[in-house]
């Protein structure tokens, strides 16, 4: 651990004590030899984002710190934190900031919490809900595979606690895959939301190395299938980041995929290396790539294919409802 104005910095790739007494890897991924160096040559101009600043943007951020909250906005270094804070919105991240698994492409910090969960977290999520005024909020959270129902529980009831002081606002939940256990998916779609997600990621071939071993393509199909059967009423939903190595063949295999088990909302995005110690970008897609991948998404059927450069699976979630792709 290093310092900064006698201001401990932890690293990224290192060991640290977290506040509640467990070690965990800061951004996920240790660094190893194999580790490959940052490309020369920056970013296409497509894929410069605004540096977050306003009034709206500040509040947002005071609430956030005030009710204890961990947001994917900030913990997965999002490019449109700025955007969607100054519009009221923020995606609330449940269960802590440390996750049990260890993706190559995620910068969320790795470690074992120990079964440790905030009992104020629902209540807090609802207050802070209330606070921003939103019309449609969406719930994430990192994996917690030490907990025995992976956190489906105490999900739903931080889901149940945002709908009793907030009865209009709509609520996305965008789930861990519960190892694969279908009764903790049936707890999180039985808590009152309108939207489940759980994201593919990449596509079937680029799982592995992509994802931890723990998530399987599969795995997550089946989650998504099982939502849509025991549910039809709720939407389902999942992300893709590309630029990973994928072909067009197998983009379009995974959106025939997606539609066979009834997913009515896919999110295209370009995947962009947090650090170092993560997976090198293999390519920059283009914003007219995009638009074809969105267009082979609405020619089979989706009610909803938001797909561009910046585009992460939170993107405009609040407008999904509005069934008008997103307003894009």
């Amino acid at each position: 651990m290093s310092k900064l104005k006698d201001i401990p910095v932890v690293t990224s790739g290192a060991k640290f004590a977290t506040a509640h007494g467990f070690t965990a890897i800061k951004d996920g991924i240790k660094r190893s030899a194999d580790t490959k160096p940052v490309a020369r040559g920056g970013k296409p101009r497509w894929l410069k984002a605004p540096i977050p600043s306003g009034e709206a943007y500040q509040d947002v951020k005071r609430n956030v710190q005030q009710h204890r909250l961990s947001t994917v906005c900030e913990e997965a270094k999002c490019p449109n934190i700025g955007e969607c804070w100054n519009n009221g919105t923020a995606t609330i991240m449940l269960m802590g900031s440390v996750c049990t698994r260890a993706c190559r492409f995620c910068s969320v910090d790795t470690g074992n919490p120990r079964g440790w969960i905030d009992p104020e977290e629902p209540a807090n999520t609802a207050e802070s809900v209330r606070l921003m005024g939103l019309r449609y909020i969406v719930l994430t959270s990192v994996n917690r595979d030490d907990l025995p129902d992976g956190g489906a529980g105490h999900y739903a009831e931080c889901v149940r606690a945002v709908k009793a002081i907030n009865p209009e606002t709509a609520v996305e939940a965008l789930t861990p895959d519960f190892k694969g256990v279908l009764k903790d998916v049936e707890t999180v779609v039985d808590s009152g939301i309108e939207v489940f997600a759980q994201n593919v990621e990449t596509v079937r071939r680029l799982t592995h190395p992509v994802r931890d071993p723990r998530a399987t393509y599969e795995q997550t199909l089946e989650v998504l299938a099982h939502a849509k059967r025991y549910r039809p009423r709720v939407l389902t939903k999942t992300s893709l980041m590309l630029g990973l190595g994928e072909t067009d063949a197998e983009i379009i295999e995974t959106l025939e995929d997606l539609r066979e088990i009834g997913v009515d909302i896919v999110t295209f995005g370009q995947y962009l290396r947090p650090t170092p110690n993560h997976l090198p970008v293999e390519r920059y897609v283009t914003p007219d790539e995009f638009e074809q991948y969105r267009q082979w998404g609405l020619d089979r059927g989706f009610m909803e294919v938001v797909s561009g450069p910046l585009v992460r699976s939170s993107y405009r979630a609040d407008k999904v409802l509005d069934q008008n792709n997103c307003g894009l």
